[in-house]
């Protein structure tokens, strides 16, 4: 085995199952008890990461490179979480090797346990363990430390809930599917035929006087309604907001767990469509994110009936968005240089723009998902659109 390999998975299990035990909770299985009113994660002895090794024979070039290509094919690239209606792996590791070429690692994780920013820095602290090991795997270098800002914070009684939000999202979580449902098993949502996935790159000299996520938001889906043909009569655009800093009690940037709250922005299609759509767009984001001065909670009552509900508007797109710049993905490193590419695989069935930061560190990336046709369509425009 390629010594770079042996080095990625000693490492991984350094960070979970030595001293000191950054990331223990990724070690443990969630269940939620009959007698619990919330689920838990539970430890057993000898707990280990779920670490899978693969090796393919795929073109490695291709899969890396920024070409539209089919939404499945690396799909092959992930593991497997195991799940069941009473227990589920929190997170599940797949180094995936390109004899020759490279190779790439694949993440799944349950939602309930950690968001995005939690998950990117557990990849990040793994990263900084295999940079500074040294050539030589030895018993002294597992005790290597991480320095503070990849250290995970776990005190939850930094939180502070006096609307008691916490009880409203798991009695609305209980009432799906039945009463009492305590089921574990996350929503079983399929890929769309014909589907193709694309990454697209906006420099900071194409963004200019708008900020990112508006010309990313606003472009991507005034190009995917032309594609696709949307008939909608509105357009909801969904943005994921990291609290952890803004909180009325700010709580540390590390914080494992899920902190993330939203804003919605709706805008009528025909709006959108308009001559002034752009304008409408930054606009009803702009007036979306004014009220995060009224407290980054307000309206959170809503989130969880929004979320398994829906909105109770009629004739509506819903597009949200996963990831962030903020990240910065592309500056994971191992020891071996940037990855050439990330991927949010997910965006495939929940229909979601994914952003990033860039690989060269100028600007932001956006992927997403569409029909071979509408991204054929999309990237035409899309380049047409900057070049103007």
């Amino acid at each position: 085995m390629d010594k770079g390999i042996r080095v990625l998975i000693f490492d991984v299990g350094t960070i979970g199952s030595n001293k000191p035990n950054y990331f223990y909770p990724l070690l443990g299985h969630l269940t939620w008890p009959n007698d619990s009113h919330k689920p838990i994660i539970k430890f057993f002895k000898r707990n280990t990461l779920s670490l899978t090794i693969a090796e393919s024979d795929s073109d490695f070039n291709y899969l890396s490179g920024k070409n539209p290509s089919e939404a499945t094919q690396i799909h092959d690239l992930l593991p497997n979480l195991n799940i069941s209606h009473d227990q589920a792996y929190v997170l599940a590791l797949q180094v995936t090797v390109f004899p020759n070429y490279g190779f790439s690692i694949g993440i799944t994780s349950h939602h309930a346990v950690l968001d995005g920013k939690t998950s990117t820095s557990f990849i990040k602290s793994w990263a900084y363990l295999c940079r500074n090991i040294g050539k030589e795997i030895s018993e002294s270098e597992s005790s290597i430390c991480l320095p503070h800002e990849f250290c995970p914070f776990y005190d939850r009684k930094v939180i502070k809930d006096p609307n008691e939000l916490e009880e409203k999202y798991l009695s609305d979580w209980l009432k799906q599917g039945g009463t009492n449902n305590k089921s574990l098993m996350v929503w079983d949502l399929q890929v769309p035929e014909d589907s193709f996935r694309g990454l697209f790159q906006l420099s900071r000299s194409d963004i200019k006087k708008l900020k990112e996520f508006v010309v990313l938001k606003q472009e991507g889906t005034r190009n995917e309604n032309k594609t696709e043909k949307i008939e909608n009569k509105n357009v909801v655009m969904g943005l994921n907001i990291d609290c952890r800093t803004r909180l009325d009690q700010p709580i540390p940037a590390t914080y494992f767990g899920n902190c993330i709250g939203g804003r919605l922005a709706i805008v009528k299609t025909s709006e959108l469509f308009g001559e002034n759509g752009l304008i409408v767009v930054v606009e009803v984001l702009s007036e979306a994110l004014e009220t995060l001065k009224d407290g980054v909670l307000t309206g959170a009552e809503n989130w969880s009936s929004l979320l398994l509900e829906g909105l109770a508007i009629a004739d509506v797109k819903t597009i949200g968005t996963a990831g962030s710049p903020k990240f910065e993905v592309y500056s994971t490193d191992f020891g071996c240089g940037k990855p050439k590419k990330v991927e949010m695989v997910s965006i495939d069935r929940i229909g979601a723009f994914c952003l990033s930061d860039c690989r060269k560190g100028d600007g932001v990336e956006i992927g997403f998902v569409s029909n071979k046709k509408a991204m054929e369509a999309f990237a035409s425009l899309f380049v047409k659109g900057i070049a103007s």
